[in-house]
């Protein structure tokens, strides 16, 4: 059952199981052990290399949780492979003592430990507490869905309400760690949320699409200011709760993939080893404007977001959506992260490939309409 409308504007909202959210500089000292759901708790701690290998990030939390550390596996890698989550599910199956699971780090990290417990669940019935510390900004702390990539190279996943982290730390000195190019592309990402919730046909009207509009505006504020600044903590932080607000009010019951920018960015990540941040980048702004021409009750939703981006209405909201979609190719462009498919080493005979995948189509006005968008990419 669709449970959200536009018109008539109805709907109900399902929040998750959220049970803490924590922000703010030094806040995974402060607060992590608060977290656990108990004393006697076991967690154990998902990352990838980069952060267990060249900060001091993993060991600080290993520290902190003393005798309450089960472990350690720090080798998931981009877009999740599947042979490092067997690897990673085998140790933690192995210790029928833990009960909670740390994910630290991207989207990787964390749709990594929602698959591990995802697999627990189905082998013992019971779900792992997932506690997210993020170091980016792509949100993948907000749902229940776990992204990850198969053996052939596409990305898959699992789903299921429990599989929302219950606790969510965002620290800016974590996320000063990020490189810069990597925290600004991912915000963009989270600027792709903000952007299709509003056009999504079962996104609620309150809070998603309020908070949506409310995300897309500090990340318009915020990201030139990081740019020129990236050690300002107070613009992390901004920027952390604006990633949340991005995604973290969807709910339970929105229907379907998020968009055209979203399966655009799975088709080229995976297969092609681009950074979903990147693909962001490369699609947001041009299926924007693609949905503006396309369709007058998507127009109308873009078009909303104009004032909070700092552009004027002009009450023409197809004039107005466009202006939103090139506004967000212009942030693109200041932050310096335009690229393009032949930069990312992406063959143009790859252009029906990953038009298929996009659409599930192989033809036909649908088809047609994202073949000249993703050409345009080159």
């Amino acid at each position: 059952m669709t449970e959200s409308s536009t018109n008539p504007l109805a709907g109900l909202w399902r929040p998750t199981h959220l049970q803490r959210l924590h922000y703010g500089p030094e806040s995974v000292k402060q607060h992590l052990l608060d977290c656990l759901p108990s004393e006697s708790s076991k967690a154990f701690i998902i990352t990838g290399t980069s952060l267990a290998t060249k900060t001091q990030l993993i060991k600080q939390v290993e520290s902190q949780l003393g005798s309450r550390h089960a472990g350690t596996f720090s080798k998931i890698g981009q877009h999740a492979p599947i042979a490092e989550l067997d690897d990673a599910t085998e140790i933690v199956k192995k210790d029928s003592s833990i009960d909670t699971i740390i994910s630290i780090g991207g989207g990787s990290p964390i749709d990594s430990a929602k698959a591990i417990s995802y697999r627990l669940h189905e082998q013992n019935g019971k779900f792992l507490h997932h506690i997210a510390i993020p170091t980016t900004l792509s949100a993948a702390e907000c749902t229940m869905n776990a992204g990850y990539t198969d053996k052939s190279g596409l990305k898959t996943g699992v789903a299921a309400p429990e599989l929302v982290p219950s606790a969510v730390i965002y620290d800016s000195k974590f996320a000063l760690e990020t490189p810069p190019w990597l925290l600004l592309s991912t915000a963009m990402r989270a600027m792709d949320h903000a952007m299709e919730l509003m056009y999504h046909p079962t996104s609620t009207e309150m809070p998603c699409k309020q908070l949506a509009l409310a995300a897309a505006s500090e990340l318009f504020i915020y990201l030139p200011k990081y740019k020129k600044n990236p050690k300002n903590e107070d613009y992390i932080t901004h920027l952390q709760l604006a990633s949340f607000a991005s995604l973290g009010f969807v709910g339970l019951n929105i229907k379907g993939g998020l968009g055209l920018s979203h399966t655009l960015g799975y088709a080229l990540g995976s297969p092609y080893g681009i950074p979903h941040g990147i693909t962001s980048c490369l699609t947001l702004g041009h299926v924007v404007k693609l949905k503006a021409q396309s369709s007058d009750a998507d127009a109308a939703q873009i078009a909303r977001m104009a004032p909070f981006i700092g552009l004027t209405r002009t009450n023409d909201n197809k004039k107005d959506a466009l202006a939103v979609g090139d506004a967000i190719l212009d942030l693109v462009k200041l932050l310096d992260l335009k690229t393009t498919l032949t930069e990312k080493g992406v063959s143009k005979d790859e252009v029906h490939t990953i038009v298929k995948t996009a659409t599930r189509q192989e033809s036909g006005p649908v088809y047609d309409h994202v073949r000249k968008l993703v050409e345009g990419l080159y």
